[in-house]
């Protein structure tokens, strides 16, 4: 889709070159540049919405077109339904590869430098990452946001879990999360008296069940307590069956994207196994539910294919004037113009990578140097293995379930946390199945024909995979930077990140692999876990393998404080040095718990949406 193509929400080309009238302008269409725009256009402002990709899935026929896409792939990674486009690249795990221990990798769009490659990546297209997210929506523990100060580890929150309590509520509510609250209370999590989610919780997999029968009421042992153990289904953003007790007895009705029926899209949730990278029926949430209910106020504008350059700064007042934005014809070309976009405040959304690029590039590196550090993101250590029975995996969404028992507890004081992952989609994480299984099956099994096809439905159908996520600590040495020499064809400089696994996060990594161990004893299940030290995300820990996969749960990079001197922005996600901007989403995050960042940083942004909202009353 060209940006200049007649849309109702595209400004004049023309017209943004002079002062504008906008009260705001966000950068990134992803969830919290999505909930901020909606917030200030329901408030009666107007908002521009600066988009580096182009709105193709904005409408019906372009979300289509991805789904087609993803079809036509014979790889079906997180990536695979959205096109290549040089101008707004989107990294990809297929271009990774391991690197000596002091080569720097450019094959991707992100330069990796140092001994470890993450395959962590982002999807830069309208609604970011929201688009392929697994949408997994569990709140961090009240003990996450004091990690300091209760275990000697990490850093602590300027704010408590009950000081966004209410807007992790109104989280729920935007994303339609289906859950029971009673399946979430464990570990001090807590909700207000008569408070129930918007739609009743998705049912366990027929394999969530397989794994209970086996592990439920059963305990371990970990520097001297004990942990029950309980197989718990985890809250969704997406469409269940609406609760009718919401609300005081009004109910929920979800909201739809791109169409004005429930028929043709934003449906209930058919149980399809590739949430990620795309729901094809839509029932999962993405910022373009949000998005869709902003435009209709009239009051946002969007201007697609146009990406950020350079934040600038007035040198005597230290406010932002102005951002620089290079606004690309077509994918296929870097031709492109530039224009610089005015309002009165602006909000950079870009995520925990794009957000620290743009401001280094535009030689913004905060009074306390701490833009781009502290970047984290859940370590994922993956283990499979077959069970004795059947149990029906590739039924139902990617995860339906898992083991949140040792999430928290005193033994953060000495390693990680972690949640456990039941994933329903096979061992196609861990191993490329099934084609993998395919070949084993032919080449080291001889099977072919009606033979090979019964083996195929007995391998995939028995397959287990679980995925510990592992909290990672903030670390300063753990960055993104900015090189010149690393550009794209719009001569912007690409993020450089340099990441490796703490030591903290080893430790229970290696816990981690042992009590996978112990669970698939208990289940009598067969381990095919495999690390091949070829592999980029290899890492020898005492004498042992580990492959260490990345979360895509990015986050850091322009850290929250109560300190200039210690954090980049507020408790606000205000920025300490110009006090006209704000930097928005799981950059800000002072740590990650073992939630998923997505609610989290959605709660957050309607608290910085209401700060934002006063100061341009004021």
């Amino acid at each position: 889709m060209s940006p200049f193509v007649k849309n109702p929400n595209r400004p004049d080309l023309a017209a943004l070159q002079s002062d504008s009238d906008y009260d705001a302008i966000v950068v990134g269409s992803g969830i919290s540049g999505a909930i901020i725009a909606n917030e200030l256009a329901q408030a009666g402002k107007r908002v521009l919405i600066v988009e580096a990709a182009p709105e193709t899935d904005r409408t019906y026929e372009g979300y289509t077109e991805y789904l087609n896409h993803f079809y036509g792939q014979s790889a079906k990674d997180n990536q695979s339904p959205f096109p290549i486009n040089p101008n707004a690249a989107t990294p990809r795990g297929s271009e990774l590869r391991k690197l000596d221990p002091l080569e720097t990798n450019s094959s991707s769009y992100i330069v990796q430098s140092g001994p470890y490659v993450s395959d962590t990546v982002y999807t830069r297209v309208f609604g970011g990452t929201s688009i392929h997210w697994e949408a997994k929506t569990p709140r961090m523990l009240p003990q996450d946001f004091k990690t300091q100060t209760v275990f000697g580890q990490g850093r602590d929150w300027p704010i408590g879990y009950e000081d966004i309590e209410t807007d992790y509520e109104t989280a729920e509510r935007e994303m339609g999360v289906s859950a029971d609250v009673e399946d979430q209370k464990y570990l001090d999590l807590k909700f207000r008296d008569s408070y129930v989610f918007p739609m009743r919780g998705l049912p366990p997999s027929w394999l969530d069940e397989q794994v209970a029968q086996g592990i439920d009421n059963s305990q371990v042992e970990l520097y001297g307590e004990r942990y029950a153990l309980k197989v718990r289904p985890f809250p969704q953003a997406r469409n269940g069956i609406p609760n009718p007790a919401y609300d005081g007895g009004k109910g929920f009705e979800p909201t739809s994207a791109v169409a004005s029926h429930q028929i043709d899209i934003g449906g209930r949730c058919q149980g399809n196994t590739n949430c990620v990278p795309i729901c094809p029926v839509q029932a999962k949430y993405h910022s373009g539910k949000t998005l869709a209910k902003a435009f209709e106020t009239g009051r946002v504008d969007l201007l697609s294919q146009a990406v950020a350059s350079k934040v600038i700064i007035d040198d005597a007042s230290g406010r932002v004037t102005g951002i620089e934005t290079k606004v690309y014809h077509h994918v296929s070309s870097p031709a492109y113009k530039t224009v610089t976009l005015r309002a009165r405040l602006y909000v950079i959304a870009a995520n925990a990578i794009e957000t620290p690029r743009l401001l280094l590039a535009s030689g913004l590196r905060s009074k306390s140097g701490l833009v781009g550090r502290n970047l984290m993101d859940h370590a994922y250590l993956l283990n499979w293995a077959l069970m004795p029975q059947i149990c029906g995996t590739t039924r139902g969404t990617s995860c339906t379930s898992g083991i949140v028992d040792l999430r928290g507890g005193s033994f953060r004081r000495s390693q990680a946390a972690f949640a456990v992952d039941i994933h329903n989609d096979g061992w196609g994480w861990a191993t490329g199945s099934p084609s993998t299984d395919l070949v084993e099956l032919v080449d080291d099994g001889n099977k072919f024909g009606r033979d090979l096809r019964n083996a195929i439905i007995d391998r995939v159908s028995r397959q287990l995979l679980l995925a510990f996520m592992i909290e990672v600590m903030p670390s300063e040495s753990n960055r993104v930077t900015v090189d010149p020499t690393y550009k794209d064809p719009l001569d912007n400089m690409r993020p450089v990140v340099s990441f490796a696994v703490p030591e903290y996060s080893m430790r229970g990594a290696a816990y981690a692999r042992q009590f996978a161990k112990t669970l698939f004893a208990r289940l009598g299940a067969e381990d095919h876990t495999h690390y091949d030290p070829s592999n980029y995300g290899f890492i020898a820990y005492q004498g042992d393998p580990y492959e260490i996969r990345g979360g895509n749960h990015l986050a850091g990079t322009h850290i929250m404080g109560s300190d200039p001197s210690t954090s980049v922005v507020d408790a606000d996600q205000r920025s300490w040095d110009h006090d006209n901007l704000y930097l928005v989403g799981a950059g800000s995050m002072p740590t990650i718990g073992t939630a998923n960042v997505s609610l989290t940083m959605a709660a957050i942004a309607y608290r910085s949406a209401r700060k934002i909202i006063a100061t341009l009353n004021h």
